[in-house]
């Protein structure tokens, strides 16, 4: 082979490197659709059929008691004009209130994760003793399920029995108990407190795991400069984990858009901190509304594939000027 390529002529030999990478290129991606070929016909059959059967609801009358004798009402239950008056999910006051408390929820916890996440990474990063025990104990809040660490936390923040109140109360930082999820003013911060209490571990992994891959080199030659370990962290250390922040945040942007069970769990249907797929779930379940359901859970796939194709867009396109830079 190596005779071949030395006798060829030297304008060929670019011509056939090119074929070598072009097929094994095209090798790779075969068997990449080969391995994800199984995961794609399980989420077909799992996913694909019940979201295919919520947008066909969404444009009928179905209701929960009978599921088989629905009819057509096109675009009703998204928004109608009826005797000087607009209908639907998209003329409904509470589902636009549902769509402000999940946008500043999401934006809100995901940003106080990454923010802790980064801290809890660095500080795991650096070298000490007890490191493992302290890197297992940390990882706890996010092992345990969502539904327990919420009622956990709502027997804590009880106003009559809570022992928050009680440890308030007693440092003197407050005077009289606080019903932290059922007063409008603090029930929203007190489930982005709990969510960001379980979930910044997750990001904090992440970040330890992007940290423990990154050269060593770049760092004592920045020691040996006499360089800022702040301005190292902003210059290095930021820009080299921000791909896999980048994963974490995506993650945990799409579960914070879609959040139920926690707010569920602390406040109920309280429209101070009703996220869409509770507001989804009210009409679905209690109002047994599944076209008027099925239409805000429509939106809200909308909305979730919106806002994750903008990020990876917006994300993609950063890290391509940074490496252009």
């Amino acid at each position: 082979m190596s005779t071949t390529l030395e006798s060829a002529p030297a304008a060929a030999r670019p011509q056939q490197g090119r074929y070598r990478s072009t097929k094994v290129r095209r090798q790779r991606v075969r068997a990449a659709w080969t391995f994800l070929a199984p995961m794609l016909v399980a989420l077909t059959l799992v996913a694909g059929w019940p979201l295919l059967r919520t947008f066909y609801f969404s444009f009928t009358d179905a209701t929960l008691s009978d599921l088989s004798n629905v009819f057509f009402v096109g675009l009703e239950n998204y928004l109608v004009y009826d005797d000087g008056q607009w209908y639907g999910v998209l003329a409904d006051p509470i589902w636009w209130r549902a769509v402000w408390n999940t946008a500043y929820f999401s934006v809100v916890s995901v940003s106080l994760e990454v923010v802790f996440g980064i801290i809890v990474a660095l500080i795991l990063n650096a070298e000490f003793k007890g490191r493992t025990f302290v890197r297992a104990a940390v990882l706890i809040p996010w092992a345990i399920p969502t539904i327990v660490s919420a009622q956990m936390w709502a027997w804590m923040l009880n106003d009559q029995f809570g022992i928050i109140n009680q440890i308030l109360m007693a440092l003197g930082i407050i005077g009289a108990p606080i019903a932290w999820t059922a007063d409008a003013s603090y029930s929203m911060w007190a489930v982005i407190m709990v969510d960001v209490w379980k979930t910044t571990p997750f990001v904090a992994l992440l970040a330890l795991a992007a940290l423990q891959m990154l050269p060593k080199d770049c760092y004592e030659a920045a020691e040996v400069d006499g360089i800022h370990p702040v301005t190292v962290f902003f210059k290095v250390t930021l820009p080299l984990i921000t791909p896999a922040l980048m994963v974490a945040v995506i993650f945990r942007l799409l579960d914070a858009l879609r959040v139920f069970d926690v707010i569920y769990v602390l406040t109920s249907n309280s429209t101070s901190t009703m996220s869409m797929s509770i507001y989804a779930r009210q009409q679905l379940v209690e109002f047994q509304d599944v076209g008027y359901g099925s239409a805000a859970s429509t939106l809200l796939f909308l909305i979730i594939a919106l806002a994750t194709i903008a990020y990876l867009y917006l994300g993609r396109n950063r890290l391509n000027l940074g490496g252009d830079a």
